[in-house]
């Protein structure tokens, strides 16, 4: 299933909390949006993976997203190596999102700031001819998605440009 744009965050409710507002918009314009969280957030403070699974299939209900995936790497240790951008590729080649929206790449949240890196290096190596994929057994060809744009949820980044979510603020809540 391909969309327009792709969200690949952390941790499930990042993309809630820090572009929901975006994505709510982008539908009501007519645009497919997907949604993938590298993580289950099991370490959160509040909640449990199993809390946060509930809740992003919630979230993906209300916002009305095409879909949810998780790529379930482990909250707080996933890095940046061989196997997590393959499995990222595959999914950015699937999907063969127009624009991506990631975590801020600077944040006080390690695991932000190393999923921008991610999604980042995964959205190049897509591109790439000599990088190969499978998708159930049918191989994959490159794609890399025209805009990698990073959302922005903390004080530590000015943002390049501001969209107007004004008429989405209440169901963004």
């Amino acid at each position: 299933m391909k969309v327009d744009i792709l969200i690949i965050m952390a941790h499930p409710d990042d993309a809630e909390l820090s572009c929901s507002g975006t994505i709510l918009k982008s539908i009501n314009q007519g645009l497919s949006v997907g949604m993938i969280d590298l993580t289950e957030g099991e370490l959160g403070t509040r909640g449990s993976a199993k809390i946060r699974l509930e809740e992003a299939n919630q979230s993906k209900k209300i916002l009305g997203i095409n879909f949810r995936d998780n790529l379930g790497l482990k909250d707080g240790f996933f890095s940046i190596n061989e196997s997590s951008l393959l499995s990222l590729i595959k999914k950015i080649r699937l999907y063969s999102p127009k624009i991506v929206i990631t975590n801020s790449q600077k944040d006080r949240h390690p695991d932000h700031e190393e999923a921008s890196k991610l999604v980042k290096k995964a959205t190049f190596l897509s591109g790439l001819v000599k990088v190969k994929t499978e998708h159930k057994g049918i191989k994959q060809e490159p794609f890399r998605p025209i805009h990698l744009l990073y959302s922005i949820q903390n004080d530590y980044v000015k943002p390049d440009f501001i969209i107007d979510i004004t008429n989405y603020y209440e169901k963004k809540i």
